[in-house]
């Protein structure tokens, strides 16, 4: 893991759920202590969910700040995936602007390649950056942690679809209880829900 000076305010962002069918995009800005420090924080798709709801209690305690942000499937149909991808993170920022008392973030630290300039505060977009930064990727287990305890709960409103299991993403499954059972409030209409060759009333 790379590390910036320690007498700057870097605050790292991750979202989850941006390829799901059904369920909100959920982002997560973190701001770690400069001498943070555990070998288990990787990104949070390569860790096991017992390891991940430990270490988001870990990050949770140990962070100077965290937010998390929070765009539901309805927004998403209305501005597309990555913008709704960005306002969750700039909704995670927020959050912690507030909690520092807004004290000025020196650099925002964006997993992936695309971002919409926040504020004044400088950003840069790295790559796989949940692998290479500790507070991306500890606001990846943030991110993908709460998006996990939402769909949990909508499965227990909608348990035909499992989204218990799938978090709304495309599998094979969740795509045959589409095909079964239709779609409901919670699906992405945007979305290519299923392959051309299935009917789909929406």
């Amino acid at each position: 893991m790379e590390k910036y000076d320690p007498k700057k305010i870097i605050c790292g962002c991750d979202e989850a759920g941006r390829g799901a069918l059904s369920g909100p995009v959920v982002a997560a800005a973190v701001i770690l202590p400069n001498n943070f420090f555990d070998k288990r924080l990787n990104d949070s798709k390569k860790i096991n969910e017992k390891l991940r709801y430990e270490l988001a209690g870990v990050i949770r305690e140990k962070s100077i700040a965290w937010g998390v942000g929070i765009i539901e499937n309805t927004k998403i149909d209305q501005i597309n995936i990555l913008n709704a991808s960005i306002a969750a993170m700039h909704k995670a920022i927020e959050i912690i602007e507030k909690k520092i008392n807004h004290k000025k973030i020196n650099l925002l630290l964006i997993d992936g390649n695309r971002f919409h300039k926040y504020k004044n505060i400088k950003h840069k977009c790295v790559i796989k950056g949940d692998a290479k930064y500790y507070s991306i990727a500890a606001a990846s287990i943030l991110a993908k942690t709460h998006r996990d305890n939402i769909m949990k709960q909508l499965s227990k409103q909608h348990p035909e679809y499992n989204w218990l299991k799938n978090k709304g993403y495309p599998t094979k499954e969740h795509k045959k209880k589409i095909i079964k059972y239709g779609i409901n409030k919670y699906h992405r209409k945007s979305f290519k829900l299923l392959e051309t060759q299935y009917s789909l009333k929406l």
